[in-house]
């Protein structure tokens, strides 16, 4: 693995923080989980769309500039290093996109990649359902067939819809054939959210924003055009999405490289002031660097063999488990280090409340150990 950045990479870099620089919101953002700040967020990634930075990696006939995977995580690094935040339309970009790449067909990926990119339509994920959460297979919400009308009729629930309340679209499975095996008999849909009979309810989180959503789907209509991979094939592609969520494009070295600079300068703010009580924190810091710097360098080792043309399998699930624990961990010790002052508002609190939903979402890091063991170390199912 060859970490020397080229020449050409070198002027990618400069050209992204440049145009960053001059182009960046004012920050902080209000939070995107809010319709004022969902609007704002929105504005500023088109702004990014403009400048051709919404999808670096991407084909420019979508609208991205053929950057490298490797590019790719330069400019990461670069836009969290700003201060910018995370992405409304990730979603999308991060976990659907990759799947429609790999399995959508030259209409589909001319008709919903280039209106994601420039922030058009907004993805949500329609995984979790009252009765199945962590156990995809579990799903319950049906498509029946309409083959006079060319499509398929929607009838069901999905919950935990991460933004839902403010997206256009969801991508999520649904039972074709009821009488399949759990793994079977699924097929992967795209749902217009204006379409008539669906019905999106807000949920609050922790902090109060409506950063969730229920979603209703009573008798709606979704054509032919909107199956993602083939009817009854939902399973397989899910785990395309999954790996996404799990691996690579979700969580990218560089936001966690930034949090890691932000808690090494708040150390050195309170140590200065003489308010670090307890020594064990700079131990903590230390680790906490450490535990970035891993994750940067596991990521780079995927990027090379990616490159090479391989797969990411399961291993996915190791990433997920060691990103969710890593953020967790690194909200924890600048509470530790902002103790007793901490600002009930202020950031780093709210990126705690938001670091606890990580071993949860994407796939319980309980559901992840149990992949592992029986996918990875060859373990008997119990």
């Amino acid at each position: 693995m060859d970490l020397t950045e080229t020449a050409d990479e070198r002027a990618f870099r400069a050209e992204a923080r440049a145009w960053l620089e001059a182009n960046k919101p004012e920050l902080p953002m209000p939070p995107g989980d809010t319709a004022e700040g969902f609007g704002a967020h929105r504005e500023w990634e088109r702004r990014l769309f403009d400048g051709g930075w919404a999808a670096v990696s991407w084909p420019r006939e979508y609208g991205g500039r053929d950057a490298s995977l490797w590019e790719w995580l330069i400019f990461e690094e670069e836009y969290y290093a700003a201060g910018l935040p995370q992405r409304v339309a990730q979603n999308g970009i991060f976990l659907l996109a990759p799947t429609v790449f790999e399995f959508g067909t030259p209409e589909q990926k001319d008709r919903i990649l280039p209106r994601m990119a420039a922030v058009e339509d907004l993805w949500c994920q329609g995984w979790s359902e009252p009765d199945a959460g962590s156990d995809l297979a579990g799903i319950k919400s049906r498509a029946v067939r309409d083959g006079a009308a060319g499509g398929w009729r929607l009838t069901g629930q999905k919950t935990w819809t991460t933004r839902g309340a403010f997206c256009t679209h969801l991508f999520g499975l649904f039972r074709t054939d009821p009488e399949a095996e759990r793994h079977r008999g699924m097929t992967y849909f795209l749902v217009d959210l204006r379409a008539p009979g669906v019905t999106v309810r807000p949920v609050d989180k922790l902090d109060g924003d409506a950063g969730f959503a229920e979603v209703f789907l009573e008798d709606v209509f979704v054509p032919d055009a909107d199956v993602l991979g083939g009817v009854d094939q939902g399973w397989s592609v899910a785990m395309a999405t999954t790996g996404s969520e799990r691996g690579l494009t979700l969580r990218s070295p560089g936001r966690f490289a930034a949090v890691v600079q932000r808690l090494i300068d708040l150390y050195r703010r309170r140590d200065s002031a003489g308010l670090v009580s307890d020594a064990a924190l700079r131990a903590e810091v230390a680790r906490c660097w450490m535990e970035a710097e891993a994750y940067r360098l596991a990521t780079e080792m995927t990027v090379t063999r990616l490159a090479r043309g391989e797969r990411m399998g399961p291993e996915s699930s190791l990433n997920k488990i060691f990103w969710s624990e890593m953020d967790i961990h690194l909200h924890e010790t600048a509470l530790g280090l902002l103790a007793p002052d901490a600002d009930l508002e202020g950031a780093w609190l709210r990126g705690y409340q938001f670091s606890l939903a990580g071993p949860i979402y994407a796939g319980t890091n309980e559901i992840q150990r149990n992949v592992i063991a029986e996918r990875l170390l060859g373990l008997p199912r119990r």
